[in-house]
């Protein structure tokens, strides 16, 4: 029953927002206290699991996303955003910027917190949809999504790749080799088929898409910029009415000056908020995973040291180039932004901490037990769907992944060398990578409502529910899908 009232809570999740319009942070709640009393968690329980949910998705990433969103709020008002999608756009064309952001993401950022990749990543989609076409929205949003996601489960250091490949002693030399093909091969099918899926009637703007988290200076710079790309005028000088230079700032003495300096900056140097916390976050997790770290390798590359220092970053360079009226401006933008991003995250995390609660991956681990003389391709699918439906239930990519990887791990062979396992005694016949992958491609599978994630792609993409659905749900569950017959060959030809 835990599992129907589970699915039930979620199925009333998503009528409460979608078919009635009810706000998530109300539908959230009232879904995770329907959940807890009736799975038995009980009263005191049930709100005991709200509120430390709450309390412990704020730990890990309220900071995060706190520091994370100001810097973007920074980068907007120095448009430092508008001009690297310009740049993109000129370098690899307009038709293929999605494949373009879906394949960095998926190879070079696996080291960052999705909840990191996702604040950075989400201006630079958004700026850059009005170039793609009436679809860029949509189509950005699926590429960030699958970019994001394919590098967590497959690429390492991701962090599900690695508990995978740990839990199941799998060695991460390995898992490299294969995974670092399959995250972006994944990524980049995924694109290309939502690209044809948009191509249809299904996306309706008037329901799909909100209201961006934007202030006034990013939308003039959108502007701005879109008819530089377009080819349609040049950038406005600084002082022409309506500029992007004078938003924010009129009449402050000096202002067209030091508007026209920042103008000027180097692109590599108005991003140095976000390049040196991503340098200090991936330097931090390699010393790690190759065991060099020592205490101020790990004070420098913890996330929120390193995006703090990013925002200090970001403010220098605002406040030396547009002054502090615009400065705090932007500063003021984020705050907002940040304080309806942290709520409804940490209410998703609430539903979280109540799933737990309830005991449901015990359940599943009762349900699902591997049989050794079961044939390759439905023991590999099984696989899948264990990660699949833990994550439907669950709501979270890496808790899926580990939870799947615990459970199947007992029935398969150790590792002892690259790609060359020894038979073990009612194990069963399947090689561990293939099936470490199996568990990372169904981790994936529609990420939905109840992933804190959900809610920061739902504000920082400003789309709705609904929205939200058609492409970050969408993605990652074409994702799982693409990924699954790639493994089963994968399977098939790999010794057991």
């Amino acid at each position: 029953m835990i599992a129907v009232h589970t699915l039930i809570a979620i199925l009333v999740i998503v009528v409460l927002i979608i078919a009635l319009k009810v706000d998530p942070v109300i539908s959230l709640v009232l879904g995770s206290l329907y959940l807890g009393i009736a799975s038995g968690v009980g009263l005191a329980g049930t709100v005991e699991a709200i509120t430390v949910g709450f309390g412990d998705i704020m730990v890990e990433v309220g900071l995060l996303i706190g520091f994370g969103v100001l810097i973007g709020a920074q980068l907007h008002a120095s448009g430092a955003f508008s001009r690297l999608v310009v740049l993109l756009v000129r370098a690899v064309g307009a038709h293929r910027l999605p494949y373009s952001m879906a394949a960095l993401l998926s190879v070079v950022m696996p080291s960052i917190y999705v909840d990191v990749q996702v604040v950075l990543a989400a201006p630079v989609a958004r700026s850059a949809a009005p170039k793609i076409g009436k679809h860029g929205l949509p189509l950005m949003a699926g590429a960030l999504a699958t970019g994001i996601f394919s590098g967590y489960v497959f690429v390492i250091p991701g962090l599900s790749a690695i508990s995978i490949a740990g839990l199941m002693d799998i060695p991460l030399g390995n898992w490299l080799l294969f995974g670092l093909v399959l995250g972006p091969v994944t990524a980049l099918l995924t694109t290309l088929v939502m690209r044809l899926i948009l191509r249809t009637n299904y996306w309706k703007p008037a329901t799909d898409e909100g209201v961006a988290p934007a202030t006034e200076l990013e939308e003039a710079r959108t502007r701005e910029v879109h008819a530089v790309a377009s080819g349609h005028g040049t950038t406005a000088s600084a002082g022409t009415p309506g500029s992007a230079e004078t938003s924010g700032s009129a009449g402050t003495p000096g202002s067209a000056t030091t508007a026209v300096a920042a103008r000027d900056l180097p692109l590599a140097v108005l991003f140095l908020p976000i390049i040196v916390p991503l340098v200090l976050i991936a330097f931090g997790a390699f010393a790690n995973l190759f065991e060099f770290t020592n205490p101020v390798i790990e004070f420098f590359g913890d996330a929120n040291i390193a995006l703090f220092i990013g925002l200090l970053g970001a403010y220098l360079i605002s406040r030396i180039t547009h002054g502090t009226e615009s400065t705090n401006n932007a500063l003021q933008s984020g705050f907002h932004t940040t304080g309806e991003i942290l709520l409804i995250t940490g209410v998703g995390g609430s539903l979280g901490a109540v799933i737990g609660a309830s005991g449901l991956d015990q359940v599943l681990g009762g349900l699902f037990t591997a049989d050794a003389s079961m044939p390759t391709v439905v023991i590999i699918v099984l696989a899948w769907f264990v990660a699949a439906l833990l994550h439907l239930a669950i709501g979270s990519v890496s808790v899926a992944a580990i939870a799947a990887a615990g459970i199947i791990a007992p029935v398969i062979p150790p590792s002892i060398g690259f790609v060359i396992f020894a038979p073990v005694l009612g194990a069963v016949d399947v090689n561990p990578l293939a099936m470490g992958l199996a568990i990372a491609s169904g981790a994936m599978f529609a990420l939905q409502v109840n992933s804190n994630f959900f809610w920061m792609f739902n504000s920082l993409l400003g789309l709705t529910t609904k929205g939200s659905l058609k492409t970050l749900t969408m993605s990652t569950s074409i994702s799982s899908v693409i990924s699954l017959p790639i493994v089963v060959v994968l399977a098939l030809l790999l010794p057991a």
